[in-house]
């Protein structure tokens, strides 16, 4: 389902550089004109602009332009170049339960209970589970953590572990990114005499599980307006309402009341890595939780910036969106994919530098193991899905489904074949022996696959399923899988408008080679932190030609454009050998369109751009 109700109302759009079909079938168009930005509007923040002095004068309109296609607003736009928690952040009593939740937490804590985390084995869990563990350090009370093994039992919350806990002699469990679909294992841990608070942001049903609280933006009827946070920032809150309360009950009458903004980097980490929206109060906890980040005053950040050869040379260098989303997000995640679940709460929760540095290389080695286990499972479903014919024209989603497929590296594949099909994918690995299908799901921007996936739970097709907008889970028996594929393509065909059917690329401007140029790309930085919600610009350069290309390790394609003027420019395209994209440039027929990001190229100190490749377009001739 689109996410933008303005998409709605989307008729044709006329094509950028007349591109209707690219070499990846997409429709070229102008960002602006797909969220229907009025020349008014972009007057104003253009005006603003200019008069906050920004930036030189050629440099005003076009970033003005990209900033109003992002619907920004001449009323938000101060918000949006500077946000602050200040501004933006919620009155935590707009969330539902927010005072239960709170009142049974510090009743634990001031009665000296047992208390345990429950969190999801990745980054988002972790992240969360890390705040709480360091936020209860501070109030002398050392949390218990219990992350369920991804292999053998899976996600959230389950009967089996609350015996296990309650065995333990746990009197609170706080699940984190987990739990709001969990009502089976919460009726249960009820019965037990397990008391319970849901912390989490997964879409669920209208009825919440069985438990003292559940705190969640995308409950029916949460009035918070906080729908795109991740379980880590939703935990953020949590803490805020925490010390709020706890200050009432004069808890911090012999310690000083924590500050929360030490703990922004974790918060950020797991806003980015979750793939959440970056705008409102979320884009403000990731662009100030980034500043942290970059101090590195987390041992575990800093150990894993070390073991991953990407700790900045100088403190001038700020940490950024893929320094989270592509260092420390996927090495974190490897312990939860194919190692020991606990290891990424446990890095990011220490404060020993010598545990941090273990954890770090342990962690890098896993991550190296989850790439050759990732490329074998992706080789294999691009095999069976050519094999098959799972992917045609008139599929809304593609679902590729094999037995023994490793169940932690099945969300990136679908990642991987969502970039490469732009459609939503579904990889699910199914257990010989029980015929148990565990799947993962990644979607495009403007369907809901979180919501497809809790309406084929909800009509009974899988044992479990959820998620959020751009990622879904579900286990389903393997006899099921042909109509899960019926379900799926019926319902977001329903819920797509007729706009969103064909895959478009929106586009920022178009460039020469000879304007792309340091200067222009720190421009367009003020736009940062990017990420879903707040894309990258995506500039287009006409009338290019290949001077050279080569496939590299990997199977990327380096290249050389040269613009009509004889100017040449760097570019590359990632994991692009065997596609289109890479065929376009290895095999080069005449002039073409090139759309993608510009980047800084810093190698050996030159300080110059490159192109990052997303799409190419033939240019026909008559």
């Amino acid at each position: 389902m689109p996410d933008d109700p303005a998409r709605q109302n989307l008729t044709d759009l006329p094509p950028f550089l007349g591109v209707e079909t690219s070499v990846t079938g997409r429709l070229w168009v102008d960002r602006r004109d797909s969220q229907h930005v009025g020349p008014h509007e972009l007057r104003l923040i253009t005006q603003q602009i200019a008069l906050k002095g920004l930036m030189e004068e050629a440099f005003v309109e076009p970033v003005a332009r990209s900033i109003a296609a992002r619907g920004v607003t001449s009323d938000g736009l101060d918000d949006y170049l500077r946000p602050t928690l200040k501004a933006l952040f919620p009155d935590p009593d707009g969330f539902m339960d927010m005072p239960q939740a709170v009142a049974a937490i510090l009743d634990a804590l001031q009665a000296r209970q047992k208390i345990y985390v429950f969190a999801d084995y990745d980054v988002d869990g972790a992240t969360s589970a890390a705040q709480l563990v360091r936020w209860f350090r501070h109030m002398g009370h050392e949390l218990s953590v219990y992350v369920p093994d991804r292999m053998l039992e899976g996600y959230g919350p389950s009967e089996k572990a609350f015996d296990r806990l309650k065995a333990e002699g746990a009197d609170l469990v706080i699940t984190v990114d987990c739990g709001a679909s969990a009502h089976r294992a919460l009726d249960y841990a009820a019965r037990i005499g397990l008391e319970v608070v849901v912390i989490d942001h997964h879409i669920m049903r209208e009825d919440p599980p069985k438990c003292r609280a559940v705190v969640n933006p995308n409950r029916p009827g949460c009035t918070s307006a906080q729908g795109n946070l991740a379980a880590a920032g939703v935990v953020f809150v949590v803490l805020a309402a925490l010390n709020r309360e706890a200050e009432k009950r004069g808890l911090f009458a012999e310690r000083p009341r924590p500050d929360l903004t030490q703990w922004l980097d974790l918060a950020a980490l797991g806003a980015i890595c979750d793939v959440t929206a970056l705008s409102g109060f979320n884009r403000a906890l990731a662009s100030q939780g980034l500043k942290v980040m970059s101090r590195l005053n987390n041992p575990g950040i800093r150990a894993l910036m070390q073991v991953a050869g990407g700790e900045p040379k100088d403190a001038a260098t700020a940490l950024g969106v893929f320094h989270s989303g592509f260092v420390l997000g996927p090495r974190i995640n490897a312990g939860g994919r194919i190692g020991r679940a606990d290891l990424g709460v446990r890095l990011l929760s220490t404060d020993d530098a010598d545990e941090a540095a273990a954890l770090a290389q342990e962690l890098d080695e896993l991550n190296k193991t989850r790439r050759d286990v990732e490329a074998a499972v992706q080789e294999q479903a691009l095999a069976l899905a050519d094999a098959k014919g799972l992917v045609t024209a008139e599929d809304h989603v593609i679902i590729v489904a094999h037995e023994d497929w490793h169940p932690g590296v099945i969300g990136i594949v679908a990642g991987r074949l969502r970039e490469r099909w732009h459609k939503p994918v579904i990889v699910i690995g199914i257990d010989p022996v029980t015929r148990i299908g565990k799947g993962s799901g990644r979607s495009q921007a403007g369907i809901n696959l979180g919501q497809a996936v809790t309406a084929a739970f909800e009509s009974g097709l899988l044992l479990s399923g959820g998620g959020h907008a751009m990622a879904a889970g579900l286990s389903i028996d393997a006899a099921r899988i042909p109509e899960l594929r019926v379900f799926l393509n019926a319902h977001i065909a329903n819920a797509t408008v007729e706009a969103d059917r064909k895959d478009r690329l929106e586009i920022d401007a178009a460039l020469s080679a000879a304007t792309c140029t340091r200067a222009l790309l720190g421009r367009f930085e003020i736009m940062a932190p990017f990420g879903q919600g707040n894309p990258e610009p995506m500039f287009v350069l006409p009338g290019m030609r290949v001077g050279y290309a080569s496939a590299l390790k990997g199977g990327h394609v380096r290249c050389d454009l040269i613009d009509e003027g004889g100017k040449r420019l760097k570019a590359i395209a990632w994991r692009a050998q065997d596609t289109a994209v890479g065929a376009a440039l290895l095999n080069p027929v005449g002039a073409i369109h090139v759309a993608g990001r510009l980047k800084p190229d810093d190698y050996m100190g030159r300080k110059g751009v490159q192109f990052e490749i997303e799409d190419i377009a033939h240019i026909f001739t008559s």
